[in-house]
């Protein structure tokens, strides 16, 4: 089955899991609201912990959600991450699609409107 790109995505596949392994551990420790305290007290430290790449940590040090993505992050691990900047999943899809929040969430109620088509 090949695969057609989606444009403003990255393929979450086994070769992103693995590279993204310890960023996705680090974020889904996000869940306790200790390991959220600790992250938030000593970012370096916690990243250190967790084995960061230098390039998965300059994106956490950087805010770059959309550079955690490439850096091999899973948008379900990550919005643990972003919720600890007072982000939601409708500001992640934003990001990817170039959009603001607004013009996003526009974008979902029209889609949501439209009737589906057809399918042969």
């Amino acid at each position: 089955m090949q695969q057609r790109p989606i444009p403003g995505t990255i393929l979450f596949d086994g070769a992103q899991a693995m590279k993204g392994y310890a960023l996705n551990r680090m974020c889904f420790s996000f869940n306790d609201a200790v390991n959220r305290a600790a992250f938030k007290a000593d970012e370096e430290a916690y990243m250190q912990h967790y084995a960061l790449s230098p390039g998965q940590a300059d994106a956490i040090r950087r805010r770059d959600v959309l550079g955690l993505l490439a850096a091999g992050g899973n948008v379900y691990y990550l919005a643990k991450f972003a919720g600890i900047l007072g982000l939601d999943v409708q500001d992640l899809g934003a990001a990817q699609t170039g959009l603001t929040k607004a013009e996003f969430k526009e974008r979902l109620l029209r889609h949501q409107t439209q009737p589906a088509a057809a399918h042969p």
